[in-house]
C-alpha cells in the first residue's frame, strides 16, 4: 500500500463560490470573470467571406492516384483562383502527392472528406526559402502547404493531409549520429533540413479549420510573423509509424493575437509551443509573441501541454491557457530558456487544467539542454569556411547579461494532475529568480514531490501534493513563498 504524504494542504475560511469544474465531455468552461485576460475578445480571424467560384485541381489534371507528383497543377489552380479576386481550391476523392504548394489572399484551400494530400519524401520538392526555423531567421525548405505575405486565407476540410515523415526523421537521427561524436550537437538540428507540414508566414487574417494532419517531417504548423490567426479544431497524430523527432504541435513564433481552440494533439515533441528568436539572432529580430489565446484542447503524448520556450529572446507574454487535458503528456506547464537567449516570460494565465500520466506538471529551466543551447566550433574547422547558419549561431550575444532570461508574472489556476512522476521542478537562477507566481486550487498526486530554487514571491492558496515516496518540496534560494490560509503540513507516512 502506498505511503500518502499531503505536503501542502490549506484550507479557505470564506469559500464564496463553487469552483468551476468540467467533466470529459464538457469544453464549454466559464472562466473566472476576474481571471480572463481584457485583450481576451481581440484574438483570432475575422470572419472571411469568400467569392463562390470553386476551382477544382483536377480540371487542371491533378493526378488523383498518388502515383505522382502534382504541385503544379494544384498551384496552378491556386493561382487562378487568386488571378480571379478569390474563390475556393477542392479537390475530387483521392490521393494526391505534392511539394510546396502556396496559397493566396482570398483563396479557401478546401481538403474535404475523402482527399488525401501526400506530402513528397523528396526534399527537393520543397523549395529553400527565407523563413525562421528554431529561433534563427535562415534558408529553410518551404512547408507542405505555405501561407507567405498574404490576408484572408481559409485552409479547412475533414480530408488528411499525410506529411509522411518517416524518411525525414530517419534522416535527423542518421546526420545526429554522425554529428554528436564531433561535438556538433548545437547545430545538428538546423542541418537537417525537414519539411514542416503548414507555415503561416508573415500574413494575417488566416483560418486553419476541422484538418487532419498526421507524421509531419518537422513541426507541423508554425504560425511566423503573423497576426490575427485561428487554429480550430486541427486533430494532429504525428506518432504513427514511429516517434519522429522535433515533430511539434502547433508553433506560435513570434506573433500576436492568436486564437488556438479544439485541437487534439499526439506529438513527439511540444504539443502547444510559443517562441520568440533565439540567442544573438532572436535578440537582433526582437519581435515578441504576445495575446495568445490556447482553450478547450486535448494534448495527447509530447513534451508540453503548454510549452515557452526555449526560445523566449523576443519575449513572450500575455498568454491565456484555459480548458485543456493532457494524457499522457510530458509536462504541463514547461518554461526553458538558456543564458545565452535572453528576453523573458510574463504576463501568464493558466486555468482549468487536468492531467493524467504525467511526467512533471511544472517544469522550469533557465540552463536547458545545454549541449543544443550552447555553440561552439570544435577544433579542425574553418570558420571562414562554415555555413552563415553556423556563423549565426556561433554569434556572441554582448554584453554577456544580455542572455539572462526573465520570468515572472505567473498565474495557475484550478489544476488537477494524477499520475505525475514529480509535482514541480523550479529551478532560476543566482541573477534571475523566478518570480511572482500564484497557485490557486492546485492538487497534484506525484511519485515525488520536486523543488523550487532560485525563486520569489510565490502566492500558494489551497494547493496540495498527494506524494507517494513520502518526499516534501524542496524550497531553497527562494524567498518569499507565502502559504495563505494554509496549514503547511508534514506528516507521517501512513502503515500499511
Amino acid at each position: 500500500m502506498k505511503s500518502i504524504l499531503p505536503v501542502l494542504s490549506f484550507i479557505f475560511f470564506c469559500l464564496t463560490a463553487c469552483k468551476n469544474t468540467a467533466s470529459d465531455g464538457d469544453q464549454s468552461v466559464a472562466e473566472p470573470a476576474a481571471f480572463q485576460p481584457e485583450w481576451i475578445d481581440e484574438v483570432g480571424a475575422d470572419s472571411i467571406t469568400f467569392k463562390p467560384d470553386v476551382f477544382y485541381v483536377n480540371d487542371y489534371d491533378a493526378i488523383a492516384d498518388g502515383s505522382a507528383l502534382t504541385t503544379t497543377a494544384i498551384q496552378k489552380a491556386i493561382d487562378d483562383a487568386a488571378a480571379n479576386g478569390g474563390g475556393t481550391v477542392t479537390f475530387k476523392p483521392g490521393k494526391y502527392l505534392s511539394g510546396s504548394i502556396f496559397v493566396k489572399e482570398n483563396v479557401r484551400l478546401n481538403i474535404p472528406e475523402g482527399v488525401t494530400l501526400l506530402g513528397s519524401e523528396n526534399i527537393a520538392d520543397y523549395p529553400e526559402i527565407d523563413t525562421r526555423i528554431a529561433g534563427i531567421e535562415m534558408q529553410w525548405p518551404a512547408a507542405l502547404i505555405n501561407v507567405l505575405d498574404q490576408k484572408n486565407v481559409q485552409i479547412d476540410g475533414n480530408g488528411l493531409v499525410d506529411g509522411q515523415g518517416k524518411v525525414y526523421w530517419d534522416y535527423y537521427w542518421n546526420l545526429r549520429k554522425e554529428y554528436e561524436p564531433k561535438g556538433l550537437r548545437w547545430i545538428v538540428d538546423y542541418d537537417a533540413k525537414r519539411p514542416r507540414t503548414l507555415l503561416i508566414q508573415n500574413s494575417e487574417n488566416t483560418l486553419l479549420k476541422d484538418l487532419n494532419i498526421q507524421r509531419a517531417g518537422f513541426w507541423t504548423v508554425q504560425v511566423l510573423y503573423s497576426s490575427h490567426v485561428t487554429v480550430d479544431g486541427l486533430t494532429i497524430q504525428n506518432n504513427i509509424g514511429g516517434h519522429g523527432p522535433s515533430t511539434d504541435g502547433i508553433d506560435i513564433d513570434s506573433s500576436t493575437y492568436i486564437l488556438v481552440q479544439n485541437c487534439d494533439i499526439d506529438c513527439n515533441d511540444d504539443n502547444f509551443c510559443l517562441k520568440a528568436g533565439r540567442d544573438w539572432d532572436g535578440l537582433r529580430v526582437n519581435r515578441p509573441t504576445e495575446y495568445v489565446v490556447i482553450r478547450d484542447c486535448i494534448a495527447r503524448a509530447g513534451s508540453g501541454l503548454c510549452t515557452l520556450g526555449s526560445e523566449t529572446s523576443g519575449g513572450i507574454r500575455h498568454v491565456f491557457v484555459s480548458n485543456i487535458k493532457g494524457l499522457g503528456t510530458k509536462n504541463g506547464l514547461n518554461i526553458k530558456s538558456a543564458t545565452n537567449r535572453g528576453g523573458g516570460v510574463e504576463d501568464i494565465r493558466m486555468q482549468n487544467i487536468k492531467m493524467d500520466s504525467v511526467r512533471t506538471f511544472m517544469e522550469v529551466s533557465m540552463n536547458w539542454n545545454p549541449s543544443y543551447s550552447y555553440s561552439k566550433l570544435p577544433e579542425g574547422y574553418d570558420y571562414d569556411s562554415i555555413p552563415k547558419r553556423w556563423k549565426t549561431l556561433l554569434m556572441e550575444v554582448d554584453p554577456p547579461e544580455k542572455g539572462i532570461p526573465t520570468f515572472k508574472n505567473i498565474s495557475l489556476y484550478d489544476i488537477d494532475v494524477k499520475g505525475a512522476q514529480r509535482a514541480i521542478n523550479v529551478n532560476g537562477m543566482e541573477k534571475s529568480l523566478v518570480e511572482n507566481i500564484t497557485l490557486k486550487d492546485v492538487h497534484i498526486q506525484a511519485a515525488e514531490a520536486g523543488q523550487i530554487t532560485y525563486s520569489k514571491d510565490w502566492e500558494l492558496q489551497n494547493v496540495s501534493l498527494d506524494i507517494e515516496d513520502a518526499s516534501q518540496l524542496k524550497i531553497e534560494n527562494s524567498p518569499g513563498i507565502r502559504f495563505s490560509d494554509s496549514l503547511y503540513s508534514s506528516l507521517k507516512p501512513k502503515k500499511p
